[in-house]
């Protein structure tokens, strides 16, 4: 009898262990501005209208309550402690696991409202692509079932609703996917970063480490002005400084980034293709990084290099180089960054161009995982 109970206990047992979720990724999300909310004076409850999505032709419509709901948020995404009291902003949070051998997004919606119309989340659209085999894992079906339906979500205002949606467990060689045909959470495909697959990776995430500060060439002035000796004028290319000896690397997509970060300071390498043999450059001081709490990295200084000025960089068309922006300290719990760069003053120069940029959703571990692909590769010249 005893036996059988210990059996019956080790049965329940494995069942329970074999339900745990294993954490492939997981991303604090974009920020997407609160619906007006409205309050009913007689029954005060609350309704939000959630924005158009790109899907007018689809019809069906259904409403959806009884949702599950994600009380441990917190723990998920510390972060989310730092959030401002009232934050006009909803973070679209999501995270991917394996459960019950299928792949599992759980697209994390925090309410509004009590009731919020005109939501969307899925449709054949919705897949995950592996970056390296190509093969793709089109959705199984969604929980609760909303599939290529807008519909009315109700819940109570401040709960975290857990949407999910279901595909095929991922190979275990998989390493990076793109995800596909969610619209509300930001994930389209390009230009988001393809997410890493952590296989190893089981329970609360831990952070990752600090790095050593890295290594390299850095720029020199080769002549402080191009050919007038006269103070810097922004307006005058003949009075840019002009540098040579920028830090070579293999050929990379154009401002491919990677990331180190020390207790000290931040550094962030982008990667350009050099397009002429002199070519023209400027970074400014309001360059900055934002984490998904709003908080800001200022911009210190870009290694060997002019700042709030213009300058030429010479080298040969067909380089590819690397520059280092110096930012202030990332804490270790941010898992994603956004790279906001102004655009700067109009000037005088053939084809000027100082157009302002914004990178969203950047995950860390894939700007670390690119550090290899900032090592020096000297120039080889074929004759």
């Amino acid at each position: 009898m005893k036996r059988i109970i210990l059996i019956s206990l080790l049965a329940v047992f494995g069942l329970t262990s074999q339900a745990q979720p294993h954490e492939y990724a997981k991303r604090m999300g974009m920020f997407i501005s609160s619906p007006q909310v409205k309050k009913d004076p007689k029954t005060n409850k609350t309704t939000a209208r959630w924005y158009d999505t790109n899907m007018a032709w689809v019809k069906d419509y259904c409403e959806v309550e009884n949702v599950a709901t994600e009380k441990d948020i917190l723990n998920i995404f510390p972060e989310m402690n730092n959030l401002p009291y009232n934050e006009p902003y909803i973070p679209m949070s999501w995270r991917l696991t394996n459960e019950n051998n299928e792949t599992v997004l759980h697209c994390y919606f925090p309410m509004p409202a009590d009731e919020v119309t005109n939501m969307w989340l899925a449709s054949e659209e919705t897949c995950i692509v592996d970056q390296e085999t190509g093969a793709q894992y089109r959705i199984r079906r969604t929980e609760p079932d909303t599939y290529r339906k807008h519909f009315t979500l109700k819940a109570k205002a401040g709960d975290v609703v857990d949407l999910k949606v279901y595909f095929a467990p991922l190979a275990e060689t998989t390493k990076e996917v793109r995800i596909y045909g969610l619209p509300n959470w930001g994930m389209m495909g390009s230009p988001v970063a393809p997410v890493t697959i952590r296989h190893e990776a089981y329970g609360t995430f831990e952070p990752l480490g600090y790095d050593t500060i890295p290594q390299f060439h850095k720029p020199i002035v080769y002549k402080e002005h191009m050919y007038e000796d006269k103070p810097y004028d922004m307006q005058n290319w003949n009075t840019w400084k002009v540098m040579r000896g920028a830090h070579l690397i293999k050929p990379l997509n154009d401002e491919t980034m990677a990331l180190w970060r020390t207790p000290e300071a931040t550094y962030l390498a982008i990667g350009y293709e050099q397009n002429w043999t002199t070519e023209y450059w400027s970074f400014g001081h309001d360059i900055k990084l934002l984490d998904n709490a709003g908080r800001q990295y200022k911009i210190r200084e870009v290694q060997g290099l002019p700042l709030d000025e213009l300058f030429f960089m010479e080298g040969n068309a067909g380089d590819y180089v690397a520059y280092v922006l110096v930012f202030d300290p990332l804490p270790l719990n941010i898992s994603a960054i956004t790279y906001i760069e102004p655009e700067g003053e109009p000037f005088n120069a053939w084809g000027a161009n100082w157009s302002g940029k914004v990178v969203s959703n950047i995950s860390i571990q894939q700007l670390r995982d690119n550090q290899k692909l900032f090592d020096y590769h000297p120039r080889i010249i074929v004759k």
